[in-house]
């Protein structure tokens, strides 16, 4: 069984950067997709950023030139957050699915971390 724990979260200022880990215990993301969701206040938890086992990574268009995932061989995957904004406030969640089906729906999505609050200030 897979588990997974997020850090790197933080409070940064507008324009900023924040790069957070997630490190999985069990099998290696190379097995699986993995992904990024996030969760503001009040609103439903959603799809950021995914990378496939094949190493294949999708955004989503409101981070598209800003954030990175990628994935080293010690079981961690990260996401490089740059140029911030308040919009981006939210606690951010990793997730594997172990079925593989390259999907940015949450509900693929069978094992989670606890999350990491992120907070951008203007």
């Amino acid at each position: 069984q897979v588990q997974l724990v997020e850090s790197g979260g933080g409070l940064v200022q507008a324009g900023g950067s924040l790069r957070l880990s997630c490190v999985a215990s069990g099998r290696t993301f190379r097995w699986y997709d993995m992904a990024w969701f996030r969760q503001a206040p009040g609103k439903e938890r959603t799809f950021v950023s995914g990378m496939t086992s094949g190493g294949g990574t999708t955004y989503v268009d409101s981070v598209k030139g800003r954030f990175t995932i990628s994935g080293d061989a010690r079981n961690t995957v990260y996401l490089q957050m740059n140029s911030l904004k308040p919009e981006d406030t939210a606690v951010y969640y990793c997730a594997v699915d172990t079925d593989n089906r390259a999907s940015p729906l949450r509900s693929h999505y069978n094992v989670w971390g606890q999350g990491t609050q992120v907070t951008v200030s203007s």
